[in-house]
């Protein structure tokens, strides 16, 4: 499939693009939640939420069917290794919740757009401004003093403190991968492929391992229909339709929103506490936050400004 022109690809307005990066933030911070309060297997949590998704999104998906026949090879195997790394992000990230807080869980989560700006870096030769560097580090001290209180307390937090960890690399590569292919295939198509590549990993998983996929009661099947509804339509879908329109490392940035959103839902719904250091912490990842998005989007002025007078 040819690359699409840039001048066919209309740009949406800064406030469409600020409202689906907030929209997407609130989402993602919805979906530990979700986890806690399902009993079932998260191999089996995430199976469904990727086949409800696909389900979800199939009828407004029909129109791309003749653009699937125009995928070369190559972006088929960058599709399935999307989906590969997106179906171990879920398994690593979702079984972190069950050993450690709501917030340590997605605070290391928060390690993500670390792994995004070098692998950026590498492969896409993409430069940050001081600033920004300045702002991610920032985000990062709010991020470990959320996560304080809780982290390396016990033998099981520090699990889930690695699978959060892992999880949070292997969706840094999903992003990768997800960045240099959207310039060739529309962010739908992408999102319902790789969607279904991950469904498909999850239920090769639960078939090798022995885990039962059926008989759970209606609660458990609600569960699954809210963490297809809410943190991926919602979430993961605007944020890789943002990936047309933004750096990788911009829309990873966005993970700095979900400690915070979690945490309080999980103040609210299981009463975890949170102290001092962690609201501190919280102040700091949206100062970070404000600071990375300030400086990218003074980046893309000057650019745009470059281009104009090189034109």
């Amino acid at each position: 499939m040819g690359n699409r022109k840039e001048s066919d690809v209309k740009t949406p307005s800064p406030l469409t693009l600020i409202t689906a990066l907030v929209t997407g933030m609130i989402a993602i911070s919805f979906a530990p939640i979700l986890v806690r309060y399902s009993d079932a297997p998260v191999s089996v949590q995430g199976m469904y939420r990727m086949l409800f998704t696909v389900i979800l999104m199939l009828p407004w998906g029909i129109k791309y069917i003749k653009q699937i026949r125009l995928i070369s090879v190559k972006d088929w195997l960058l599709l399935s290794v999307a989906g590969f790394f997106l179906a171990l992000h879920f398994l690593l990230w979702m079984e972190s919740v069950n050993y450690t807080s709501i917030a340590s869980s997605t605070i290391i989560l928060a390690l993500e757009p670390v792994f995004v700006m070098i692998g950026a870096y590498f492969v896409f030769n993409d430069r940050p401004g001081k600033a920004a560097v300045i702002g991610l580090f920032i985000a990062l001290i709010g991020a470990c003093c959320i996560g304080s209180g809780d982290i390396g307390i016990s033998r099981s937090a520090f699990i889930g403190d690695v699978l959060s960890l892992l999880g949070a690399l292997a969706v840094a590569v999903n992003m990768l991968v997800a960045k240099r292919i959207l310039s060739r295939v529309p962010s739908y198509l992408y999102s319902l492929i790789v969607f279904t590549f991950t469904f498909v990993f999850f239920a090769a998983y639960n078939f090798t391992v022995n885990i039962p996929v059926s008989g759970y009661p209606a609660k458990e099947w609600f569960v699954f229909l809210l963490l297809a509804i809410v943190p991926t339509v919602f979430g993961h879908m605007i944020f890789n339709w943002l990936l047309q329109y933004v750096k990788a490392t911009t829309v990873s940035m966005t993970v700095f929103a979900e400690p915070v959103g979690a945490s309080l839902l999980g103040v609210w719904l299981f009463q975890e506490y949170i102290s001092d250091f962690q609201i501190i912490g919280g102040l700091g990842i949206i100062i970070g936050l404000v600071m990375y998005l300030r400086s990218e989007q003074q980046q893309q002025k000057s650019s745009k400004s470059t281009v104009q007078l090189e034109g």
